[in-house]
């Protein structure tokens, strides 16, 4: 009953101290959270249990390191280490997991209320880079076409004038960069979800 009143942020302050009994602490009170989240992505038990502990070693090396901050709470930043580390095991395995959250569990059924707008935010700044890092991948004429209209919100007659070539021309190449962005994230099997 005592553990249950200490708050993650004394339990990480503590175990920082040299306080181990602390982390396991913080173990048995999120394990099942972490591990439901890995197991939902990559439905087998071994890899979900590697992974598990592969990020409670991360947190360790992070906790030790002195380079944990308290602006987060503890749960979400465990969470985006387990969700991180389950990318990795994926891209190991040239295969993407698709982080739908369909079906019946879903990660933010397990946060609290204030840590859902934190892993929102997580998702939503993990989708912003891989769609820039796509994007990316684009030729150079389609590529500069969607960033002005999508990023710097100009209509096409503003891009016609400011590349030199028709509005057509600006209108094809949208389509074109829109099409390939596309096949770039068939072919890699990438799901953007927030």
């Amino acid at each position: 009953m005592q553990q249950e009143l200490i708050t993650d942020a004394t339990l990480v302050s503590n175990y920082i101290k040299g306080d181990e009994s602390a982390l396991e602490i913080l173990i048995k009170r999120h394990k099942q959270r972490i591990y439901s989240f890995i197991y939902s992505k990559v439905y087998d038990r071994d890899v979900a249990e590697d992974i598990f502990q592969d990020t409670f070693i991360k947190v360790i090396r992070t906790l030790k390191r002195g380079a944990y901050n308290e602006e987060g709470k503890f749960l979400p930043w465990v969470m985006r280490i387990s969700h991180n580390l389950v990318i990795d095991f994926f891209r190991k395995n040239n295969r993407m997991p698709k982080f739908d959250n369909a079906g019946d569990f879903n990660i933010f059924s397990v946060l609290s209320d204030s840590s859902l707008n934190a892993e929102k935010t997580i998702i939503k700044e993990q989708v912003e880079h891989d769609v820039r890092r796509l994007v990316d991948e684009l030729p150079d004429d389609q590529k500069e076409v969607l960033m002005m209209r999508i990023y710097n919100d100009m209509s096409f007659k503003e891009i016609s004038e400011r590349t030199g070539v028709s509005i057509n021309t600006a209108l094809g190449r949208m389509r074109y960069a829109l099409i390939n962005l596309r096949k770039i994230i068939d072919k890699h099997n990438i799901v953007l979800t927030n």
